[in-house]
């Protein structure tokens, strides 16, 4: 007989039911999503892109994987060493609408909503009717002497039910509002294929 089998069991711990996450507050925990099959440039020049990679729908809304890169021009070492953490893209918040990478949505229906750090309050969720545009945070990046590449990951909630316009903007780095049409035949294609962990 092993020392550690005379050690006593721990007590039982109550099993208590975990409350329901609001649907803005990310994606479902207990999904497969689907891969809408959208994507492209939202902005391209000669040294800078900002590319939409990939969307993950979810039942409830969507995950947008946003890369953005930098290739070097004729700046001089410490104009690139700016340029390379600027492009860190230091996150914008509701108190400095000017900084870093600016994204937000457009419904065809008028309404909108920019990404912030922030996520509305749990007490105020019977409020919060959407769209909300939430910073889920970065997804790495890396950088050299010629180039630097980021990306962000970015929750829309509730999932659009019409075509929606995503919309860039980051004056730091000279890249004005640029746009991609994301279509809603796309989205309900990848929604058809959500699948869910466990059978209900």
């Amino acid at each position: 007989m092993s020392f550690f089998d005379d050690l006593p069991e721990p007590p039982a711990q109550p099993r208590e039911p975990q409350p329901a996450q609001p649907g803005w507050f990310g994606p479902p925990s207990d999904e497969l999503p689907g891969i809408a099959r959208v994507g492209g440039f939202v902005h391209k020049s000669p040294q800078m892109v900002v590319v939409l990679k990939l969307v993950e729908v979810y039942s409830t809304g969507c995950l947008l994987d946003l890369v953005w890169s930098v290739q070097r021009g004729s700046e001089s070492d410490q104009q690139w060493r700016e340029v390379v953490e600027e492009s860190y893209n230091h996150p914008r918040s509701s108190l400095d609408t000017r900084t870093g990478l600016e994204v937000g949505v457009a419904y065809a229906d008028g309404r909108s909503a920019v990404a912030a750090i922030h996520r509305p309050s749990a007490f105020n969720d019977a409020h919060v009717t959407g769209p909300v545009l939430t910073t889920l945070g970065g997804g790495g990046g890396s950088n050299n002497s010629e180039f630097v590449q980021f990306s962000g990951r970015y929750w829309l909630w509730p999932l659009p039910m019409e075509d929606t316009t995503l919309v860039v903007r980051w004056q730091a780095l000279g890249i004005p509002e640029s746009t991609l049409s994301l279509s809603w035949e796309q989205l309900a294609e990848a929604l058809a294929g959500v699948r869910k962990y466990w059978d209900e």
